[in-house]
């Protein structure tokens, strides 16, 4: 049976041990007492009763008799008296609540087991591998667009057939392949994000030698997108990506290449025409293609066969290749029409354009760099094409809303409310836009001064 007294820490060190057991009740804290053991080791626990009225002991941790506290008071470790009393209030405090002290120190103990084992079974490595194979699109139910493009970020290669994926050498999930998930902390992303950005992917090549907010921005969203899904369901408690530095975006751009009404001013689209033939094909008809139909480059660089009518008359993107995940029909002018029909195309290929017959053509980078040594003209980029188009439409005359239609977006005088109700896609006027357009693109090219007349 405990004796009651009321004990300081001199008393509590002063205490000596006797041949059997002491349990000594702390006076001055309901339920605390001290255990003194035979061999002198001396220990602080609770005697009390658990809500269905079974008595109880919970063990708090040995006795420090140094007399300074060394840590916060926690369960396990080594107490002061006034540690050991301020746990004891807590509980105390706890129990009038109507709290199961000891069921819940028994569920956090076996949380923290469960934690322990996901530490040592979950590595980075098969988390990039759940996370590719089962993040899906809230909106479609589907993969996202560029998925493939993100495997490659976090370190694995998905090829277009489908096969099982290969780990990219020193690429992540080669550097991290035994990484506990939940190791992952905030300043292991900074440093990911800092090395995509001034040294680039790992495991990837590098496109350009300096500094690049892009490979950060693209590396931040990789890892961010990940954690974020990881986090939902629950594969991790923290996110280690919230509040991690993501550069900034760049400036809006405004570029376009001049397509003024007067074709015979309209010199950077006449040398861009010009320039597609120094390219090669299919490069070539690839680049003619997305200034006449505003689309963007993806969308024309892995068309496929069964995206086109039989008759090329039209293209029909589905919502899975579409930035929007709307589907999304493009009516092509008798001059892409033309274009389409020259492209040499590889038996048993389901791309329109490709140079080994398995896949979409790649390598876009080395082709802006010949088009910029033959053009000559300053700060332009591939995807500035769409821009010239919509500008280039605006100004022969096109309404905006028919615009918005050809590039497939959803803004503007179809945005909120009105889109919701306003279904209609327009297209006989698209077809009319586009086919003005390649008038319009043919006539700069030929230096012919067009007649320009606003369409209803």
């Amino acid at each position: 049976m405990a004796k009651a007294k009321t004990l300081t820490a001199t008393a509590v060190s002063n205490i000596k041990p006797a041949t059997e057991r002491l349990e000594i009740s702390d006076a001055g804290c309901p339920g605390l007492r001290l255990i003194v053991q035979p061999s002198g080791h001396k220990s602080w626990a609770m005697r009390f009763y658990r809500p269905n009225g079974k008595p109880t002991k919970l063990t708090l941790g040995p006795v420090n008799l140094s007399g300074e506290a060394v840590s916060e008071p926690k369960i396990g470790k080594s107490l002061t008296l006034a540690q050991a009393r301020k746990i004891a209030a807590d509980i105390n405090a706890q129990r009038e609540q109507d709290v199961d002290v000891v069921a819940v120190r028994k569920t956090a103990k076996r949380r923290q087991g469960e934690l322990l084992s996901d530490r040592l079974s979950h590595t980075f490595a098969e988390a990039v591998r759940d996370f590719i194979d089962d993040h899906k699109v809230a909106k479609t139910g589907k993969k996202p667009r560029r998925w493939r493009e993100v495997a490659r970020l976090l370190g694995l290669y998905y090829d277009a057939d489908g096969n099982e994926p290969t780990v990219i050498k020193n690429g992540l999930c080669d550097l991290w392949a035994e990484k506990p998930i939940v190791d992952v902390d905030g300043d292991d992303i900074y440093h990911l994000v800092e090395e995509a950005r001034r040294s680039g992917i790992p495991g990837l090549e590098r496109r350009n030698s300096g500094t690049s907010d892009a490979r950060g921005r693209s590396m931040a969203d990789a890892l961010g997108t990940m954690f974020k899904w990881l986090s939902r369901h629950r594969r991790i408690k923290a996110n280690p990506c919230i509040g991690a530095h993501r550069p900034p975006p760049p400036a809006t751009r405004d570029r376009v290449l001049n397509v003024k009404t007067d074709v015979r001013n309209a010199d950077e689209l006449r040398l861009f025409w010009a320039a597609t033939a120094e390219v090669g094909e299919p490069f070539g008809a690839i680049l003619k293609l997305l200034i006449l139909t505003g689309c963007r480059l993806n969308e024309i660089a892995r068309l496929e066969e069964s995206e086109l009518t039989d008759d090329l008359e039209m293209i029909r993107l589905p919502g899975s290749r579409t930035k929007n995940n709307l589907p999304h029909d493009v009516p092509l002018a008798p001059l892409a029409r033309e274009i389409l029909a020259g492209t040499k195309r590889t038996p048993n290929c389901k791309y329109v354009f490709s140079t080994n017959g398995r896949t979409p053509v790649s390598g876009f980078s080395k082709i802006k760099s010949r088009l910029d040594e033959v053009m000559d003209i300053p700060h332009w980029r591939i995807h500035d094409l769409r821009r010239s188009a919509a500008t280039g439409m605006a100004g022969i005359g096109i309404q905006p809303h028919i615009i918005e239609a050809v590039l497939n977006h959803v803004s503007g005088a179809k945005s909120g409310v009105a889109g919701i109700y306003n279904k209609e896609r327009y297209e006989s006027q698209r077809r009319a836009a586009l086919e003005r357009w390649a008038d319009y693109i043919a006539n700069v090219v030929e230096g012919k001064v067009a007649k320009i007349a606003s369409l209803r």
